[in-house]
């Protein structure tokens, strides 16, 4: 019981198997923070080990921080580096959003650092790495903006992985002065120029932060340390720190060259690379895919017949701006339209198999071409007193107990001719297993999701 309470209507539970959206198989806490918990998971098809972070929607939006799960939804779909947490597809309910990424089950770097200083050579390959992420970041307009251990995992491997870009901005973040203005980050890594809020360069400030966390590596501990905090920005705003016994003269000038006050004097990524310490056995990152995650509606197949489909049941939704925009107030459709085709969407109390077969009769009456698979179903063909070709897709997903979406799409054609199609075609003839059309009586979803929680 406490795990269908955890996980509401979307989580199936088979005797002591936790599974959401029929795809991932739950398993024990990662880790939480103020609006989200981590846990560990299995892709079942692929028994591939991914974590899932849970958000809840009602924090966000009480927190006021719906903009920054949408900035980092975005920033997440541009940045794809073998050093970077990957995120492999966002999937959302009425009540929590499911960021779906790369299980990266060495820990974080802190923890490392936390017994003591590393040996130059480790040091310097988990900078190096740092450094190829960050200026790939650079490079799609993204900065961190809250770089430190913490956010810097490892995998298996012993390769180091950015994650949590929930503070990342990207260039139209940037005010009429072309600065970032909003002071954030953790303290003893930030910029001076960003506690002066004055606004700052983010590529730069992330390049002071990564001196921050270099110093830590090469000496084990923080370079700007006080019990008073403003004792510890006055050392931030002087650069005033120290080294110990045993650090190579080489990393000294590395670390001194990026802690500089002034942003415009401060060593560039580029020059880093050129340094000498840097530049021992570095193997820069030659391939790595730049392709983005899978967070919208699936496209739809070339070709497929209905009596080949092999699928009992349809693919529960996870379509996450459809779901999202049922929940008003936080509609994130606008990170979609990139990908999405034209499209309309209803829901029905209708089962698969029923609504299927409604789009077959309609077909037929309008001499279409039919076919179809998995639930998916694709109508070809010519309206009456329209000319041009018209092809159009449908896709149903269970998204609650009786309840399924209905997605149509345009696959091709003219745009003003499918809308003519849908309005007066399409919906006179499903008007009977229509129990809603998207953004009509919203809350009759909501309800029906709340008595199957």
């Amino acid at each position: 019981m406490e795990q269908n309470k955890n996980h509401e209507c979307e989580s199936q539970t088979h005797r002591d198997r936790n599974i959401i959206f029929g795809k991932y198989e739950m398993g024990r806490l990662l880790g939480q923070g103020t609006f989200a918990k981590v846990y560990y998971a299995k892709n079942i098809a692929t028994n591939e080990s991914v974590a899932i972070k849970i958000i809840s929607k009602d924090q966000v939006r009480k927190a006021g921080m719906m903009e920054q799960i949408e900035r980092e939804i975005s920033v997440m779909r541009l940045v794809r580096h073998p050093n970077v947490v990957e995120l492999k597809e966002v999937m959302a309910s009425k009540t929590r959003i499911y960021f779906v990424m790369e299980y990266v089950k060495g820990g974080e770097l802190f923890t490392k650092i936390s017994r003591g200083k590393l040996k130059e050579q480790f040091s310097r390959k988990y900078f190096q790495q740092l450094i190829s992420a960050i200026d790939y970041c650079h490079s799609r307009g993204v900065s961190h903006r809250d770089l430190k251990p913490e956010n810097l995992l490892l995998d298996e491997n012993e390769n180091l992985k950015v994650t949590d870009f929930g503070l990342s901005a990207l260039p139209e973040h940037l005010r009429q002065d072309g600065m970032f203005h909003t002071q954030c980050g953790t303290p003893a890594y930030v910029a001076p120029e960003v506690l002066r809020k004055k606004g700052y360069d983010g590529p730069k400030a992330d390049i002071w932060s990564c001196g921050v966390i270099l110093y830590v590596l090469i000496v084990g501990y923080l370079p700007f340390q006080d019990i008073n905090v403003m004792n510890m920005y006055r050392k931030v705003f002087k650069a005033e720190y120290n080294f110990p016994n045993g650090v190579s003269i080489e990393a000294k000038k590395l670390v001194s060259k990026l802690l500089v006050v002034d942003p415009n004097k401060r060593l560039t990524i580029q020059g880093i690379m050129r340094q000498p310490w840097f530049r021992k056995e570095f193997k820069p990152c030659l391939s790595f895919s730049t392709t983005n995650p899978s967070i919208e509606i699936p496209q739809q197949q070339e070709s497929f017949t209905i009596k080949e489909s092999k699928s009992s049941s349809p693919r529960f939704f996870n379509a996450f701006e459809f779901i999202s925009s049922m929940s008003s107030g936080f509609d994130l459709s606008s990170l979609f339209e990139g990908k999405k085709k034209s499209g309309s969407i209803f829901t029905s109390k209708c089962s698969a198999l029923a609504i299927m077969d409604k789009f077959q009769e309609l077909a037929k009456k309008l001499n279409f071409q039919v076919s179809g698979k998995d639930f998916k179903v694709k109508m070809e063909g010519r309206t009456d007193g329209r000319k041009g070709k018209l092809t159009v897709t449908a896709e149903v997903y269970e998204v609650a107990a009786e309840v399924a979406v209905v997605e149509l799409c345009k696959y091709s054609g003219d745009t003003l001719e499918y809308v003519k199609f849908c309005e007066e075609d399409v919906r006179p003839a499903l008007k009977d297993i229509v129990w809603s059309w998207q953004g009509e009586n919203d809350c009759q979803l909501n309800c029906t999701i709340d008595r199957n929680s």
